[in-house]
C-alpha cells in the first residue's frame, strides 16, 4: 500500500511539473492567439482556456524530453525560455489578424469609408472590424482550436524545453512573417487602392477640363457608392486569400511565411 501511494505521489509530482512547464508556453501564447486572445475575451476566460489547452497538450508533451527536477537557476531559465516560445507562437499567428486590420485601414483611408463609417470603441475603421471578425469566424469554423493543439505539440521539437533560440534565427523568422503580413494586407486592399487612384485621376482631369464645375460635390457621393459596392464584391475574395494564407501558416508555423 505504501509503495502504491509513493508511486502515485511521484506520478502526481511528475504530472504537475510537466503541466507547469507546458502552462508557461501555452499561457504566454494565449495572450496573443487569434480568437482566444482578443481584448473582448475576459481574462478569466483566457485563463480557463490556457488551463484547458495545457491539459490537452501536456500528455503529448510528456512523451518528449522533459526535465526530471527543477532547481532555482534552471527554473528561472525555463520561465524565460518557455514564455518566449509561447510569445513567439502567439505573435506569428497574431500577425495574420494584424494583416486584416491593416488591409481594412488601407481600404477605408483610400476611399471614403473611414469617414462614412467611423470606428467603434477600438481605434479602427469599421472595415477593419468587419475583416477581423469575419476572419476569426472562418478560422474557428476551420477548427482553429485543434490546429493550435497540434502547433503546441510540434513546437517542442522545434523549440525544445529550456533551449535558447539564436537571435539571428528569430530575427530572420520574424522579419519573414512581418513582411508576409504586410504583403497580404496590400493584396487584400489592392482593389480599393486602385479605385481610389482612378477616382483621383478622373477627378483631376474633369477639374482641368471644366474648372467651374464643383467636381468634389459630384465625386464624393460617387466614390462612396463605388466603395460600398466594391466592399460587397471584394470582401469574399479578400477573405478567401487570407484564409488560404492562414491555413498555410497553421500547416507550417515554424517555416518560412506563406
Amino acid at each position: 500500500m505504501t509503495g502504491l501511494l509513493q508511486e502515485l505521489m511521484e506520478f502526481g509530482e511528475r504530472g504537475a511539473l510537466i503541466g507547469g512547464i507546458v502552462f508557461l508556453r501555452v499561457g504566454a501564447a494565449m495572450a496573443l492567439l487569434p480568437g482566444f486572445g482578443e481584448r473582448t475575451v475576459p481574462v478569466r476566460v483566457r485563463l480557463a482556456l490556457a488551463i484547458v489547452f495545457t491539459l490537452i497538450v501536456a500528455p503529448g508533451a510528456a512523451t518528449g524530453p522533459m526535465p526530471e527536477t527543477i532547481g532555482l537557476p534552471f527554473g528561472l531559465r525555463l520561465l524565460a525560455t518557455e514564455t518566449l516560445a509561447g510569445l513567439l507562437i502567439g505573435i506569428v499567428l497574431r500577425l495574420m489578424i494584424l494583416a486584416l486590420e491593416i488591409a481594412g485601414a488601407i481600404a477605408a483611408q483610400s476611399t471614403s469609408l473611414a469617414q462614412l463609417f467611423p470606428g467603434g470603441a477600438e481605434p479602427q475603421p469599421v472595415v477593419s472590424h468587419m475583416l477581423v471578425w469575419a476572419g476569426l469566424a472562418l478560422a474557428m469554423m476551420a477548427g482553429l482550436h485543434v490546429r493550435l493543439c497540434e502547433i503546441f505539440l510540434a513546437s517542442y521539437s522545434i523549440l525544445p524545453v529550456g533551449a535558447v533560440t539564436a537571435a539571428a534565427v528569430m530575427k530572420a523568422w520574424a522579419l519573414d512573417h512581418i513582411s508576409a503580413a504586410f504583403r497580404l494586407a496590400v493584396q487584400i486592399a489592392a482593389p480599393f487602392v486602385a479605385i481610389s487612384f482612378l477616382y483621383n485621376v478622373a477627378l483631376g482631369l474633369i477639374n482641368r477640363a471644366v474648372p467651374q464645375l464643383m467636381v468634389s460635390f459630384i465625386g464624393a457621393p460617387a466614390i462612396t457608392l463605388v466603395s460600398m459596392l466594391l466592399l460587397i464584391l471584394a470582401l469574399p475574395t479578400g477573405l478567401a486569400i487570407w484564409s488560404a494564407a492562414f491555413s498555410a501558416l497553421l500547416a507550417d508555423p515554424f517555416g518560412s511565411a506563406p
